[in-house]
This record gives C-alpha cells, sequence and structure tokens, in this order.
C-alpha cells in the first residue's frame, strides 16, 4: 500500500511538468526558423499555394487558437498527421518506438552486464589492473564521440573483417521481419521458434547496441565504483566484518544492495537518455527508431510529429521516474516507511 500511495503521489507531481511540456513544446515549434507550408508547396509554388496549404494545416490561424485546437486534438488522442510521411504521428511513433527501445535496451542490458561488475571489482581492488581497466574503459566511454564509436565498428567489423553484417536498418535485405508480438525483432523471431531469424535480427542489433553500450558503461561504472568505496568504507560494514560474517555475504548482501540506490537512480537517466539522443546510433546504422523520425520531421519544420515526439519522452520519463521510486521501495524498505 505504502508503494501505490507512493505511485499516487509521483503521478499527481507529474501532470503540470506534463502540462509544462505541451506548452513549452508546441510554442518552441513555431518559433522555429521556415514556413512548412513553403516548404511542402515546393520553390516553384505560387504565393496563393502556399496560402491554401497554411489554411489546410492551420497555420493561418493566431497561435492562441492553434494551441487550442492543438489541446483539443490531445485530448482525443489525436496527435496529428506527418507531412512527411502523410501518417498519423500517433501511428508513426507506435511502429518506431519497438526499434529504439530494443536497441536503448539492449545497449544498457550491455553497459550494466560489464559496468557493474567492473565498477564492483575496482572498489573492492582499487590500485589493481581491474581498476586501471574501469578507469580507461570510463575514459574511452565518455572521450569518444558516440557517432564516431559507430563508424569505427562499422569500418572494423563490418568494412574490415567482415564478421557484421551492413549497417542497414534492423534486417537484412534478405529476411522479412516476423509477425509483431513485442515489436522487438529478436524477441517476436524467438517467439515464432526462427532461430535463423532471430540470429539475423541479433545480427544487425549487434554493433548498435555495443555502440549505446560503450557510451553508457562509462557512468554506470564510475558511479557503481564510487558508490561502492563509500559504502565499504562505513560502519556498518566494518561491524559485519567484525562479526565472522562470510566476505561474500558482507559484499553482495550488505556493501552492494546498499550501493545500488545511486546506481538505479543514474540507469533511469542514462536510459531516457538514450532512448531521446540515441538518433546518431540509428543514422549511422539506418535504424528506423522515433529519433532519426523527429530529426527528419524537424528537418522539413514538421510541427506534428516534433511535438508527438516530445511528448512521447516526457510521457516515458515519468513512468521511468515511477519505475525508479518503486524498485527504491524494493530495494530500501526505508523508501516504503517514508512513503
Amino acid at each position: 500500500m505504502a508503494l501505490l500511495r507512493l505511485a499516487g503521489r509521483r503521478l499527481a507531481l507529474a501532470v503540470p511538468g506534463l502540462l509544462g511540456v505541451i506548452v513549452v513544446t508546441f510554442l518552441l515549434n513555431r518559433a522555429l526558423p521556415g514556413d512548412p507550408a513553403a516548404f511542402f508547396a515546393g520553390p516553384a509554388a505560387t504565393r496563393q499555394a502556399i496560402e491554401e496549404i497554411r489554411a489546410r494545416l492551420g497555420l493561418d490561424k493566431s497561435v492562441p487558437e492553434q494551441f487550442v485546437y492543438y489541446v483539443r486534438d490531445l485530448a482525443r488522442g489525436d496527435l496529428g498527421t506527418s507531412l512527411t510521411t502523410g501518417q498519423p504521428v500517433l501511428r508513426d511513433l507506435a511502429t518506431r518506438l519497438p526499434a529504439s527501445l530494443e536497441l536503448t535496451l539492449a545497449g544498457l542490458a550491455l553497459a550494466v552486464t560489464v559496468a557493474l561488475p567492473l565498477g564492483v571489482l575496482s572498489a573492492t581492488r582499487p590500485g589493481s589492473w581491474v581498476d586501471h581497466l574501469a578507469r580507461v574503459v570510463t575514459t574511452a566511454g565518455v572521450s569518444l564521440p558516440i557517432f564516431f564509436t559507430g563508424l569505427l565498428l562499422v569500418y572494423v567489423f563490418y568494412f574490415l573483417l567482415g564478421w557484421a553484417p551492413a549497417p542497414l536498418g534492423r534486417l537484412d535485405a534478405f529476411s522479412t521481419a516476423p509477425r509483431q508480438v513485442t515489436g522487438f525483432f529478436v524477441v517476436d523471431a524467438v517467439l515464432a521458434h526462427d532461430g535463423a531469424l532471430a540470429w539475423a535480427a541479433l545480427r544487425q542489433l549487434a554493433l548498435p547496441a555495443v555502440t549505446l553500450g560503450l557510451f553508457a558503461m562509462a557512468p554506470i561504472a564510475r558511479m557503481t565504483r564510487a558508490s561502492m568505496l563509500g559504502v565499504l568504507g562505513s560502519e556498518f560494514i566494518r561491524t559485519a566484518r567484525a562479526a565472522g560474517l562470510a566476505p561474500r555475504t558482507v559484499l553482495v548482501t550488505y556493501a552492494l544492495r546498499n550501493a545500488l540506490l545511486p546506481v538505479i537512480t543514474l540507469l533511469g537517466m542514462v536510459f531516457s537518455f538514450l532512448l531521446g539522443a540515441n538518433v546518431l546510433v540509428e543514422k549511422v546504422f539506418a535504424w528506423p527508431g522515433v529519433g532519426s523520425y523527429a530529426l527528419e520531421a524537424l528537418i522539413a519544420s514538421d510541427y506534428a510529429p516534433v511535438q508527438g515526439f516530445v511528448l512521447l519522452m516526457a510521457t516515458l520519463y515519468v513512468f521511468l521516474n515511477l519505475t525508479i521510486d518503486i524498485v527504491y521501495g524494493l530495494v530500501d524498505p526505508r523508501v516504503r516507511i517514508e512513503a
């Protein structure tokens, strides 16, 4: 019950933030340079043709009127129609979001699998070769631009070695997308008992996931190391060791559990950042995600997809914070007591 009350309070506090995102996104899109009507009418269009397109898009009305119509459509679940694709924005986002989620979750899972043990080992063995390896990984992860890492991996593993497939999206030209269940091609192929298709989807996913994983690995490893060092120097850890508890019990049950709280917070921030900022990786690997979709709409001054993308990211961020609060309550009982 305490967790439910905490979740309800967090959702109530998130409502004003979402309203602010709606207002700011609407105004910023209108402040961008360029005229969508002129862009889609073409350079040879007459002034009358441009005005007709502006009227059809509702851009001939005042900004307050446009905002009222925009909020009315949002209340109906209508995010508008993309001028670049000709499809409803909600349908475009629903089609492309699983691709971005699959890539982001794969990259984050890879980063956690490597960075968490690396941070723990470097904290328990300061000054050792493991600690120096963690420093090298974190330095390389934050210093190399993410698009450069992706291009370097493509050059080495596709062009030089030939181990990876061509970076042309979620599947190669000889494969057909599996029947959609989750939207994740690897999972859907496994559910369809198609091993060859699952392997093809996994091979396409490998390099972009490694690119994102290397970028996310650095902050996770550094936070884990710093948090573990702080906990290992605490009084209750010295007491547990003096009581004769096994080193593994002290490390996992007492130290790691308390050190996970700041790491969980960081994981939520890293996930939200990767989901919204992996547009460079999507462009390098021709990955059909929501990031590249929003970028193409922004270049074309297509308001509706950009607004839909920002609202989607804001909503995901709210539910991500809610999930983090619930995980907090599961890891640390004090959170449930305070709630």
